[in-house]
């Protein structure tokens, strides 16, 4: 990030910072080993320590600040809360219906997630001798059509699995996405600002920046691990880990370009980025990083991923 160059430039070169820091944070993927169920349980709870540390100090905290500033909720603004609250109900809100789009289109999963054998493939599975004559021959064709409807019904059974982990996944990745839009808007109204007011400065743009940027590394981390984790290839889940902070770029140049316009909503976008991550969290993350009998491991991931995110952000301010 140089002096001296237009302010959509260095809006521009800021949020490549970010992103790059989110794609390095993505990389981590490269580092998996271990028990891949008691390894994706864990990282989800990373990711939901994450996403609950960003939703206070990244989003919610900044947004009442900035809500408060404008001047227009209150003379003291203690009306704040209002733009915020319905931020924060609306981003709740959106994940709740893509949710439901999801489930009523039904995704099915790219993921080969590693199932437990079926009894059926067991080793000390025996096969009974058959039957003679007439009412041996209806009784094999009873059993064989017996054996093939409950050998259909445990194969849906893991297709719906299969797709229920893809669908948890999917939106985590969109909370988190949501979630990098409005710190995009933020850091490209920090270099679209500069010289407005006596605090708007290169120095601080730049600061915010690098902040976010540096606070991105773990979301980076806490899209790809699961993934992995999960049974994709590492190269996918870098991809999507990265693909995760692609969208600050595009927000940073936005909130460059409508400095003036971008302002007052931003309270409502932080708030909005909250409500989904929250929700995704209490709804998808933790019920499913509990679902295996690995709950313990899982709580300890959220509360490393919390203190991580809790440290980066408050040392950043």
């Amino acid at each position: 990030m140089l002096q001296g160059y237009s302010p959509l430039a260095q809006a521009l070169q800021g949020t490549l910072l970010t992103w790059a820091l989110t794609a390095l944070g993505a990389a981590s993927a490269l580092f998996v080993r271990g028990d891949q169920r008691r390894l994706l349980d864990q990282s989800l709870g990373f990711a939901a320590g994450v996403m609950l540390a960003a939703s206070y100090w990244s989003l919610l905290e900044p947004a009442l600040e900035m809500a408060a500033g404008l001047g227009t909720y209150g003379e003291r603004g203690q009306w704040a809360f209002l733009p915020v609250s319905a931020g924060f109900l609306l981003g709740a809100a959106f994940v709740y219906g893509a949710d439901l789009l999801m489930a009523g289109v039904g995704v099915a999963s790219p993921l080969e997630l590693l199932q437990p054998p079926s009894p059926s493939s067991s080793s000390s599975y025996h096969t009974p001798a058959l039957p003679r004559g007439e009412e041996g021959l209806r009784q094999r064709r009873r059993g064989g059509e017996e054996g093939e409807v409950e050998g259909g019904e445990e194969e849906a059974e893991a297709k719906r699995r299969r797709e229920e982990h893809w669908r948890r996944i999917l939106l985590l990745i969109v909370a988190v996405t949501v979630h990098n839009i409005p710190e995009g808007l933020a850091v490209g109204v920090g270099f679209g600002a500069i010289g407005r007011t006596k605090s708007a400065t290169f120095e601080s743009a730049r600061n915010l920046a690098l902040g976010i940027g540096i606070q991105n590394f773990p979301e980076g981390a806490a899209v790809a691990l699961p993934l992995r984790a999960a049974g994709c290839s590492t190269a996918t889940a870098i991809w999507y880990g990265q693909l995760s902070g692609l969208v600050e770029p595009l927000a940073g140049l936005l909130g460059a370009a409508l400095v003036s316009w971008i302002v007052p909503i931003l309270p409502y976008a932080l708030a909005f980025a909250a409500g989904a991550m929250v929700y995704v969290v209490v709804d998808d993350i933790i019920p499913e990083a509990q679902s295996q009998g690995n709950g313990r491991a899982a709580s300890w991931g959220a509360i490393v991923g919390f203190v991580v995110m809790m440290s980066l952000d408050v040392a950043l301010g």
